[in-house]
């Protein structure tokens, strides 16, 4: 039997997907094609509406494929959370429609699925559980999930509903994934939550772990293991109002902790950030990077950056342009506001049009690239170790590196060195990508 799985949206999805193809592993499941499995997933975003209208699509394709050849089609992830009720009745072809919280029904899907026989009912689940094992075989990247949910309700954001409240894993399970990554040859992992500043755990007859307190356990725990197999840790994504000094300083401890940190502003506009319900200001934000600078300097950092939101003026557009400046990101994920239903933002008044959104969006685009192209020069001439990620689709003679402060890298070398690190000299840009050479 073969599955195949299409993954769209955030790192928490792929995280979960990789997961799933674990468990369709163990079951003795092999991957396919999406022309010749026999289990399809699509697992959805419903973070903007582009993210569903391709789901849609994709459905669409797969449903129109199943009159020439029959196979099961699953719909997972948070558009099926969100829209469970309406999805099969929108297009009969699906299957089953597997909501964040029903995961562990997989097993009895494939089952099902295995014997040519279908569920009429999913079982229910009473609460999230965490996999056991988020990394996809053969890879040498993985994620770790150590939080699930999100408390902070942002008003524009449709995550707390499709994902539910925050919970926190447990430290020994986090440990113990791990570890079986440091032995499966993982060279960097990322721990993974919708906000991993809140991580919270507090179990009977112990003392509370905050996320200071868990980066410091993984550090300690990979260098009391000593196997120095997982040279790189990440996290993401981060709440400027919850990440503390004692986190900087846990990270600032350890050399594995990659010096770079996706730090989400969302918006420049004090105004625009209350009604965002984001609970810092601009100020606070740009205080936060100067504490972040001193103790890690060269640090990179990256951001969100939503335009258009409700109310906006160009007084508040020119606010954001105005942080953009003073951080100088590496890179930033800019976007539009789009309503999403349920969301309070959606019923407010004072739309902006989308032909100003759009051209608001392009003026922050163009900045973020004056911005990155600076970045990218500061460091032209510099020797970084980089992790290298692949071959270059370009050229098969040379290989695509990533350093530690997020940055492509693009050099000479033998494929062979895919999954190890390498030093290479920076020594030119092209478009967003270092070109380099490889040195002792």
């Amino acid at each position: 039997m073969k599955y195949f799985i299409e993954t769209y949206g955030c790192q928490m999805n792929k995280a979960e997907s990789s997961a799933l193809e674990n468990l369709f592993q163990e079951r003795g499941w092999e991957p396919g094609s999406g022309d010749e499995s026999d289990l399809v997933v699509i697992n959805t975003c419903s973070v903007r509406i582009t993210a569903e209208d391709r789901a849609w699509g994709r459905i669409a394709h797969h449903a129109a494929r199943k009159r020439t050849r029959p196979f099961t089609l699953v719909v997972t992830g948070c558009m099926a959370e969100r829209l469970r009720d309406e999805m099969k009745s929108a297009q009969p072809a699906i299957d089953y429609v597997i909501g964040n919280f029903q995961k562990r029904a997989f097993s009895e899907v494939l089952d099902a699925a295995g014997s040519g026989s279908r569920l009429e009912d999913l079982p229910e689940v009473p609460a999230f559980s965490f996999a056991p094992d988020h990394r996809t075989p053969g890879d040498f990247r993985a994620f770790v999930p150590i939080l699930h949910g999100c408390d902070n309700f942002c008003s524009y954001c449709i995550v707390p509903y499709v994902r539910g409240r925050e919970v926190s894993r447990p430290p020994e399970e986090i440990l113990a994934e791990i570890d079986r990554m440091e032995d499966a040859g993982i060279r960097e992992v990322t721990l993974l939550g919708q906000n991993v500043n809140s991580y919270r755990w507090t179990d009977e007859g112990s003392e509370r772990l905050d996320f200071p307190g868990l980066l410091r356990r993984v550090s300690d725990h990979l260098s009391a293991r000593g196997r120095g197999g997982i040279r790189w840790i990440r996290f993401l994504s981060s709440h400027p109002k919850d990440l503390s000094d004692e986190a900087l300083d846990a990270m600032a401890r350890d050399d594995r902790y990659c010096r770079h940190i996706h730090l989400c502003l969302q918006h420049g506009s004090d105004r625009i950030l209350k009604a965002m319900n984001r609970r810092y200001t601009a100020e606070s934000y740009l205080a936060l990077v100067d504490r972040i600078r001193a103790r890690m300097p060269g640090i990179t950092l990256s951001t969100d950056i939503l335009v258009g939101f409700p109310g906006e003026t160009e007084e508040d557009v020119q606010a954001t342009l105005e942080v953009m400046r003073k951080v100088g990101y590496s890179y930033s994920f800019m976007y539009h506001f789009n309503p999403r239903e349920g969301t309070p933002a959606a019923t407010l008044g004072d739309q902006v049009p989308d032909r100003v959104k759009k051209a608001r969006l392009s003026r922050v685009i163009a900045l973020q690239k004056e911005l990155t192209r600076a970045r990218m020069e500061e460091r032209l001439g510099s020797v970084e170790e980089v992790l290298v990620e692949s071959v270059s689709r370009r050229r098969k003679s040379e290989l695509l590196g990533r350093t530690a402060g997020d940055m492509m890298a693009v050099f000479p070398g033998n494929p062979e060195k895919v999954g190890t690190f390498a030093r290479v000299l920076l020594e030119s840009i092209q478009g967003n990508t270092f070109r380099a050479k490889e040195v002792p």
